[in-house]
């Protein structure tokens, strides 16, 4: 069993930034892509900002040039740097990581942490 622990949500104003950090840890030979997803109050779960195991980084068109995915692979840790905050960020975030274990590759997630950005 592999489990997520994710730290770094908050309150913080329009503009202001956070950091959030997702570490695994439990049964893993590796992790190939980690991400962030995001989903606010009646609205789906969406995509943020996902990293490769060979550092390779895709991001939503609502977050590029704002947010900034990295991971330490030494620590199985996924990183978000937010910066820039909108109102529109408000959002339970969860990080999300592609785990091999012997022959068997399984999506697990984080329990989530809440990011509010007040206007």
């Amino acid at each position: 069993q592999v489990q997520l622990v994710e730290s770094g949500g908050g309150l913080v104003q329009a503009g202001g930034s956070l950091r959030l950090s997702c570490a695994a840890s439990g049964s893993i030979f590796s992790i190939n892509d980690m991400g962030w997803y995001r989903q606010a109050p009646g609205k789906q779960r969406e995509l943020v900002a996902a990293i490769t195991n060979g550092g390779r980084t895709n991001y939503a068109d609502s977050v590029k040039g704002r947010f900034t995915i990295s991971r330490d692979n030494s620590k199985n840790t996924v990183y978000l740097q937010m910066n820039s905050l909108k109102p529109e960020d408000t959002a339970v975030y969860y990080c999300k990581a592609d785990v091999s274990y012997w022959s068997r590759r399984t999506d697990y997630w984080g329990q989530g942490t809440q990011v509010t950005v007040s206007s």
